[in-house]
């Protein structure tokens, strides 16, 4: 039985409320989840926290799991970022709350790494875009099949820059670089939309 079909078969035990299987699951899959929130939250605190929110809705959705679908570990990772993002649509509305006129530039929301740019960064940009066709719209029009692919793996799978050029067999630097033309021209987009809802009075 290789890795895959085990974990396959200890996620159908847990989506039969079985906690020695769930047990299983959580030690081989927390490392990695953990660092997957990290990378969106940028918070080890905050990650851990929601770590602990991954694992309940695992334990409740477990059954729900197709193996037809997708593999066990980014059926993981995509509970993980999923949960990441809803803490800082969560934490983004809360921050507008307290302070209608917030920027919303804050480290956790901003994905562009180490960037210098006090503006708001994709993901914030993102979720501030109630329009999901027009989001889709910004992913299909601006960025080519590499940039997507990259983005897809270092965002919504999780993976490190390096494990990215390993997944698509290309260089580290040729990866970093359409990450970051495509983060810019996403950005841009997004810029550009609210800009026109702005002026349409949306």
């Amino acid at each position: 039985m290789s890795k895959d079909q085990e974990f396959i078969h200890l996620l159908a035990r847990v989506g039969q409320q079985d906690r020695l299987s769930f047990e299983a699951v959580y030690r081989r899959s927390s490392p990695h989840l953990l660092a997957v929130l990290m990378r969106i939250v940028k918070s080890r605190a905050m990650a851990e926290d929601l770590l602990q929110e991954v694992y309940v809705k695992v334990w409740r959705n477990a059954a729900s799991f197709d193996p037809a679908k997708s593999a066990p570990m980014t059926w993981l990772a995509s509970v993980a970022r999923n949960t990441a993002i809803d803490a800082l649509r969560r934490e983004h509305k809360e921050v507008i709350s307290d302070n209608e006129f917030a920027t919303g530039d804050d480290e956790s929301s901003n994905m562009i790494e180490q960037q210098a740019d006090p503006s708001p960064g994709p993901v914030e940009l993102l979720l501030q875009s109630a329009d999901q066709l027009a989001v889709r719209g910004c992913i299909e029009t601006h960025l080519d099949a590499t940039q997507r692919q990259a983005i897809a793996l270092a965002f919504y799978q999780g993976l490190s820059h390096q494990e990215v050029a390993q997944t698509m067999g290309t260089p580290l630097g040729t990866v970093k670089s359409w990450i970051r033309r495509g983060l810019v021209a996403l950005k841009q987009c997004f810029e550009d939309r609210a800009a026109k809802g702005k002026s349409h009075g949306l």
